[in-house]
């Protein structure tokens, strides 16, 4: 049985698409006093997690490994009966999968002029971040987070780090409530989604149409609507219901996604309530407007 001391170490994984801020994660948990390593092969982890466990080498408590789908298939398929392992020796392991959009990956890897890691002469970018994808499909559907980068600028994704990762207790369950507009993509990262485009819609009111769900104008406007009530009544009582079943679950994060056509206020205004009044309930809710 792991010690009081052993049940204070902490193991990030950090894995997913190249390209997608697997660099960034890391460079951020270096920042936050993670001792951190990239790139390294499977093969090694569990010794790594040996050396977590008995302290030897001055290795801190709070580590990050980066993982990337050059290793072995075997290897990478190993990885979740790996971290089983580790969170059944006293270590709190969590794996967080970076992704982003094919069109995005592409367009960076062509601003920055940088070799993808499975690309070569006979294989094309293209080719290699399809090849990617299907290598570590796997670990994307076994990861406890998920982060889409696809619409995130860098020091965005520095925020979600700190807030998602760095500063969540191994004891808490982080829920995300996220905003977002169906017109730039429904988010990689929900765990669920509701759609609200069915909603009255500010947007047609010349008035209403350049305030977002934040602002009073619209907040009084959506507030005097019924549907929107029932709606956000019957919400609330769908995840007082259900979140507690993820926490039985030991479920590190949850994230709840609202969508309207543009992201800006049907999805803002729900996203701000439903915060509002599971803050009062948890300690780890986050908000996020991704099109704000």
């Amino acid at each position: 049985m792991a010690s009081s001391n052993e049940k204070n170490k902490r193991l990030v994984i950090v894995t997913g698409m190249s390209g997608a801020g697997k660099s960034v994660v890391l460079n951020t948990l270096e920042d936050l006093d993670y001792y951190c390593i990239d790139n390294l092969p499977v093969s090694l982890l569990d010794h790594l997690s040996s050396l977590v466990i008995g302290g030897k080498d001055g290795l801190p408590a709070q580590m990050a490994v980066g993982i990337d789908a050059r290793n072995p298939a075997a290897s990478l398929s190993s990885l979740p009966e790996s971290i089983a392992q580790f969170k059944k020796e006293g270590i709190d392991t969590e794996l967080v999968y970076m992704e982003a959009g094919d069109d995005v990956l592409t367009k960076r890897y062509s601003e920055t002029r940088r070799k993808h890691p499975l690309s070569s002469a006979e294989v094309s970018l293209t080719e290699a971040i399809a090849k990617e994808r299907i290598i570590l499909s796997e670990l994307s559907d076994f990861a406890d987070l998920r982060i889409d980068t696809s619409h995130t600028v860098v020091h965005g994704l520095r925020d979600i780090v700190r807030a998602r990762i760095a500063q969540r207790t191994s004891a808490e369950l982080s829920i995300l409530f996220l905003s977002f507009g169906f017109k730039h993509g429904v988010p990689r990262e929900s765990d669920y989604v509701f759609d609200v485009r069915c909603l009255p819609n500010p947007h047609w009111d010349n008035n209403l149409r350049r305030y977002t769900g934040k602002d009073q104008p619209v907040i009084d406007f959506l507030s005097m609507q019924p549907m929107v009530k029932d709606m956000e009544k019957q919400l609330k009582e769908f995840l007082e219901y259900w979140i507690p079943k993820f926490e039985e679950e030991n479920r590190s994060y949850l994230c709840v996604a609202i969508g309207c056509t543009g992201g800006h206020h049907r999805s803002v205004f729900l996203v701000e309530q439903l915060a509002a009044h599971f803050i009062e309930l948890k300690k780890n809710v986050l908000i996020n407007h991704r099109d704000l």
